[in-house]
């Protein structure tokens, strides 16, 4: 195990950094995406509320790797019989973007649960002053619902850093990917999965620690 990292150990950290760049993108794009069809299924308008619920429901009902073959093999395929034929996605774009549509079908999830769970009345106070709908969400409900969504927005990004494993069916050299490199140089499968294992363990334990800690401090807080 120790000449594994002596000769690969950049390759590993290289991978890591590749891994963690990725997710930190995708949560970034899923909260955006989150926000949009989370307010969709709080507004009150059956329309959007149909429209936010099919996404949520029809991202969360394809598995990742379905989603992510479909982003990288069949969308390019599509574009290229329009007649775009030099359109391709590369594995970074193609797996930011399976990512950040599952991950946002769950932090859409997260918001609106979070948003539902500040009292009514705060609403009902807001648009008696005069405000309008928007005005309320913007300056009343959502502050108060993001000290609720923090602990669950930290977990979603540990669920997110697990999921990039799935991503090495792409090709994308995340860290997964690359121990299958490793162990078919090596020919030592224990010992090239037990590093990665304890890579991921690593890495998800202080990000739980660091969800753990903002969960206090938020209980703390209210």
């Amino acid at each position: 195990m120790i000449s594994i990292v002596q000769v690969y150990g950049t390759m590993l950290l290289n991978a890591l950094g590749r891994t963690l760049w990725m997710t930190l993108l995708a949560l970034i794009f899923a909260t955006v995406i989150g926000m949009i069809f989370g307010l969709m299924n709080v507004a009150p308008n059956r329309i959007l509320n149909f429209i936010g619920t099919f996404y949520v429901d029809a991202v969360r009902g394809v598995p990742l790797i379905v989603l992510a073959y479909f982003i990288y093999f069949g969308v390019p395929g599509g574009i290229q019989m329009l007649g775009f034929q030099n359109f391709r996605l590369e594995s970074l774009e193609a797996g930011t973007i399976a990512l950040s549509m599952n991950c946002g079908a769950y932090m859409a999830e997260i918001i609106r649960a979070g948003i539902e769970s500040v009292d009514r009345g705060q609403m009902e106070a807001g648009r008696s002053l005069g405000l309008s709908y928007q005005a309320c969400m913007a300056l009343i409900v959502v502050p108060q619902a993001v000290r609720t969504m923090i602990p669950s927005i930290i977990n979603q990004f540990i669920i997110t850093l697990k999921d990039t494993s799935i991503l090495s069916v792409i090709g994308f050299p995340e860290l997964t990917n690359v121990g299958k490199t490793i162990m078919g140089n090596t020919f030592k499968p224990m010992q090239a999965w037990a590093i990665i294992g304890i890579m991921y363990l690593i890495v998800i334990t202080i990000l739980s620690k660091i969800a753990k800690q903002v969960e206090r401090r938020v209980n703390r807080g209210r």
